[in-house]
């Protein structure tokens, strides 16, 4: 088990404890700046303050089979290839496993892009590439940040089965996202806002219409996901009879389009 003890990262982050166990897929949702990423960073050890973080019931050490961290950045600097990143997901002194860096990379559907240079390879294949690094250990735990952000639809489909699958093994995975149609495939959801602890639960009881439209402003009807009450679209007040806004869209100011 994965144990936080009033954990807090001020003020980002108000005192949260809770236990999160494995085999499950953890998500954590949240607006923009709710904290999520402040959250998965304090349970990875990444960052100093309140509070402590046990795995298994002892201070948690970092290693790469205990704990891999994905963050939600996808920049790549160095000229290394994509093979080359996913080795280091196995620690800077490890020897050098083909075998295990072959099969992240094809678990990630990265394979092609084994002998390429990371930092010219579009963010989207950078993504899987880093998310094969986070993989390649086997890790006890993956604490992920945005893990699906720039991916197409398809991979996006792909990475959740992927993670669902780590969690059927006996892994942890927790990750951060803000698809409230793939947070729905999780486990357990965590819903943070303000830097506070909202909802915890399965995602019937963390992810109530109330809640979301209360939070995200938005709500789901048979259409899809609807933004409710956005001031930035406002209709025409100039009493020409035209319109600028129809069914929640801005005309184009050159005509339809």
């Amino acid at each position: 088990m994965l144990h936080a003890n009033a954990l807090a990262r001020p003020p980002m982050l108000a005192p949260i404890s809770l236990t999160l166990h494995p085999g499950q897929l953890i998500g954590v949702i949240g607006p923009n700046g709710a904290g999520k990423t402040t959250l998965l960073k304090a349970l990875a050890g990444l960052s100093r303050g309140p509070g402590l973080v046990q795995l298994d019931g002892q201070n948690f050490t970092p290693h790469p089979r205990r704990l891999a961290w994905l963050p939600a950045g996808r920049d790549a600097v160095w000229p290394m290839t994509a093979a080359a990143l996913v080795q280091l997901g196995l620690g800077p002194a490890a020897p050098s496993e083909p075998a295990a860096v072959a099969a992240a990379l094809a678990a990630c559907d990265a394979t092609a892009l084994a002998s390429r240079p990371v930092n010219q390879l579009s963010t989207g294949e950078r993504a899987r590439v880093l998310l094969a690094r986070a993989l390649v250990a086997r890790p006890a735990w993956l604490l992920l940040d945005e893990p699906i952000a720039n991916l197409d639809p398809g991979h996006r489909l792909d990475v959740m089965a992927l993670l669902a699958a780590e969690a059927a093994r006996g892994a942890g995975v927790v990750l951060a996202l803000h698809d409230l149609e793939l947070a729905r495939r999780c486990d357990r959801v965590l819903l943070i806002a303000g830097g506070k602890l909202i909802a915890d639960g399965p995602p019937d009881v963390a992810m109530t219409p109330q809640l979301l439209a209360a939070l995200f402003g938005v709500q789901l009807t048979s259409d899809g996901w609807q933004r409710i009450g956005n001031d930035l679209f406002i209709p025409d007040v100039r009493g020409s009879g035209s319109q600028d806004v129809v069914d929640g869209q801005r005309a184009h100011p050159g005509g339809p389009v």
